[in-house]
């Protein structure tokens, strides 16, 4: 399954648009708070365990889309939009949402 970026493959035409597809993943409720106690005791630096999880959580977004792609008989996704949004929650605590949209093909 190709999935990309872009608004068409170079040299393979679309034969059939088959709609839209998404994929979400959300990160722990304390991630965030955690993230932020990170970036101070960091100062400046990365934090290798944050990002692999957002690594994992985009990873996860992924899979869902190819997979509802997969499901409809694409061959290809394209114009991918990755997203992460933070939600608040009223405890003061948030999560971290990525999703994953893009349009479903038969090239």
């Amino acid at each position: 399954m190709l999935v990309v970026t872009t608004d068409s493959l170079e040299g393979r035409p679309v034969r059939e648009y088959l709609g839209l597809v998404s994929g979400e993943a959300i990160l722990g409720a304390n991630i965030l708070r955690d993230f932020f106690a990170g970036i101070r005791d960091i100062v400046g630096g990365r934090s290798a365990a944050y990002e692999e999880e957002l690594r994992r959580a985009k990873d996860i977004a992924l899979a869902e889309m190819t997979q509802q792609a997969r499901d409809m008989g694409a061959d290809a996704v394209l114009a991918v939009d990755l997203d992460y949004e933070t939600i608040t929650l009223g405890s003061g605590g948030g999560m971290l949402m990525v999703s994953a949209s893009g349009t479903a093909v038969r090239l």
